[in-house]
């Protein structure tokens, strides 16, 4: 098995690697189902100063990434098989069905916006997708990348283990949250494990985890039974 390859060009590839160290995504890595490298973005600067922004034309606040750097790192790195990812807050909601999507990827070239983002030549020339992880702002793209990165690595056959795991995740139905789940003490301060999760009969738990479910969403997550 051929594995995947991550890499990541960001200003701050520490942050990125940081959350990828350790637990499931290092285990993954160790088991060579992933390679994951992170990249400093000045490295490709021709810059005696190393600087990879400029102000904005037209005027505006904040610097933007000038389109050189980034550039020479995407073709530098991009393979034949290469999807070139950008983190901005303007992408595409990044949802369980695209990491999904791109867990099928071979190889995933992640760009981390910075400041106010890239020269927007960038996205026409380079970026087969943009993703957002949420309608919010964060100081630089490399905390984005992270969070994508550890949603499709978990998802690699045999990253997790049991391969049924990620299947009885949130969002592994596009429409419903997980059910509640119980472990022991069977009983808590007054508060009881369902007697349905201790029968033993594995059809009226699935109904009960379904009705559940469906329970939970209505309360938490109604937005995505109307989707």
């Amino acid at each position: 098995m051929v594995a995947m390859r991550i890499d990541i060009v960001t200003l701050f590839p520490e942050i990125a690697l940081a959350p990828l160290s350790d637990s499931i995504i290092q285990r993954a890595r160790d088991a060579g189902l992933v390679e994951i490298h992170a990249h400093q973005l000045r490295d490709w600067s021709d810059d005696k100063h190393r600087r990879v922004d400029d102000t904005l034309c037209g005027g505006g606040q904040g610097m933007l990434l000038k389109p050189e750097p980034l550039f020479a790192a995407v073709e530098a790195l991009r393979r034949d098989d290469t999807k070139v990812i950008l983190m901005t807050p303007q992408g595409r909601v990044f949802k369980q069905a695209l990491a999904v999507e791109l867990a099928y990827c071979p190889h995933l070239l992640i760009l981390c916006g910075h400041y106010e983002g890239v020269d927007h030549r960038v996205i026409e020339a380079l970026v087969d997708e943009e993703i957002s992880i949420g309608d919010y702002v964060l100081t630089n793209g490399a905390i984005a990348s992270a969070v994508v990165c550890d949603a499709v690595v978990r998802l690699l056959p045999g990253a997790l283990g049991d391969e049924r795991s990620s299947e009885e995740e949130s969002f592994s139905r596009a429409d419903r949250l997980e059910a509640p789940a119980y472990t022991r003490p069977i009983e808590f301060r007054g508060m009881k494990v369902p007697d349905v999760l201790l029968s033993g009969h594995h059809g009226n738990i699935a109904r009960w985890k379904d009705e559940m479910a469906l329970e939970r969403t209505q309360t938490m997550r109604p937005d995505l039974l109307e989707e």
